[in-house]
């Protein structure tokens, strides 16, 4: 039997992000020395006393068991504490926090608790695959918004809902943006959740790269708005903001009804992330938060490099203003090879892998993401290998300053 006899597998197109994966990997294994700025995976490690707590919960005898699948009672109360201490939020551990593996399994988890098929969903164009395919898997349609928050974006939600049958349920919105870095204030989250209310549409809001803002522009919380929690759950992550991606540490926050769903579902799919990785992520939470602002400093610093010595191998990039990614429109005597196949040469030519911007959509095409997740010296080495590549292809490139 053919997999593509499978309902929810026709649905998936192929992972276009994976092909250049496959050919980073290859060349690797030929040993190559390829700079790796395609998937958003943080090179440093987390905190020293998080990891102490990890092995010192690991070396119990009794830590070994099932945990439980919304989180243990201590990282919920740790997680209600950091949004009252960060965005000055009341949150209920009990009835309004869940602990997801990731904020990709949270979303997941949630699409499967609250979609029925046939529903329609707006998400944004491009975005974050799991923003759309957690509710194409769950049987969604997806109807595409767009990116950018300006004054189409309203007029675009505003046309879903006159237009789409059946109406659009839930509306995924993701600020700071991946890809994009695109960020709003809480003028744009008071506006939205006015227009939930008003057109009887859930929000989910990601917040995963909340703590990494640049030029002194602090994120804000769709929660901070009076009444939110009425239509809308937030998730947020510890994998950018402590360096802990591979521990699969989130969660999800808001409205007592979605949460519920979502608990009860997750109590049928799993029984929650190791302990001592939960009683660590509380270590996280409630501990020294030194490691933030280093971690946003540094990304700070390593966004400056890349905007910098890009520019100077030939190829502007639009400074982000938050996120751990530049979105980078292609160099303009190269558009016409469209982003896959631009993102193949600079892997074979360049030695740099980044990831092509129709892997997030359509509306994706004539962008990279580059994710900043190597040194400065390798954002810089990075520079001069694209800079090479962009004269074999006969871009004018900027004359290099003696000394």
């Amino acid at each position: 039997m053919a997999d593509d006899e499978f309902y929810r597998i026709k649905r998936l197109p192929p992972y276009v992000i994976a092909e250049v994966n496959a050919m980073r990997a290859a060349a690797r294994a030929g040993g190559e020395d390829i700079i790796d700025l395609g998937m958003g995976n943080p090179d440093l490690p987390p905190p020293p006393h998080v990891i102490d707590k990890l092995c010192e919960v690991a070396r119990k005898p009794d830590a070994h068991g099932y945990s439980q699948s919304k989180g243990i009672p201590g990282l919920r109360r740790a997680q209600a504490n950091y949004y009252a201490r960060r965005f000055g939020v009341e949150i209920d551990p009990e009835t309004q926090v869940v602990v997801t593996m990731g904020s990709k399994e949270g979303l997941a988890s949630l699409a499967t608790a609250i979609t029925a098929p046939g529903d329609v969903v707006l998400a944004p164009n491009p975005s974050y695959p799991i923003h759309t395919f957690g509710f194409i898997i769950a049987g969604a349609t997806i109807r595409a918004v767009p990116t950018t928050p300006d004054e189409h974006y309203w007029e675009s939600l505003d046309r879903a809902m006159a237009f789409t049958v059946p109406r659009p349920s839930i509306l995924v919105v993701n600020y700071p943006s991946n890809p994009t870095a695109e960020t709003v204030d809480i003028t744009f989250y008071e506006r939205l959740v006015a227009w939930a209310r008003e057109n009887g549409v859930w929000i989910l809001s990601d917040l995963a790269y909340s703590e990494l803002y640049f030029d002194g522009r602090p994120t804000a919380s769709i929660l901070q708005v009076k009444g939110a929690t009425d239509v809308a759950v937030e998730f947020t992550s510890l994998s950018k903001t402590y360096s802990m991606a591979g521990w699969r540490i989130g969660f999800a926050v808001g409205n007592k009804k979605l949460i519920a769903a979502m608990s009860r579902v997750k109590s049928y799919l799993d029984y929650g992330a190791f302990t001592p990785i939960q009683a660590a992520a509380c270590a996280a939470l409630n501990g020294p938060q030194e490691i933030v602002e280093q971690n946003r400093q540094l990304y700070h610093k390593r966004r400056d490099v890349l905007v910098e010595s890009f520019a100077r191998a030939g190829w502007d990039i639009p400074s982000p203003p938050a996120s751990m990614f530049a979105w980078a429109p292609l160099p303009p005597a190269l558009k016409h090879l469209g982003s896959l196949e631009f993102s193949k040469q600079l892997l074979a030519h360049a030695k740099v892998a980044v990831a092509p911007g129709v892997g997030y959509g359509e509306n994706g095409e004539g962008f990279v993401r580059i994710a900043m997740v190597e040194n400065e010296q390798r954002l810089r080495q990075a520079a001069r290998n694209v800079r090479r590549y962009l004269q074999s292809m006969g871009v004018n490139v900027p004359h290099q300053k003696a000394g």
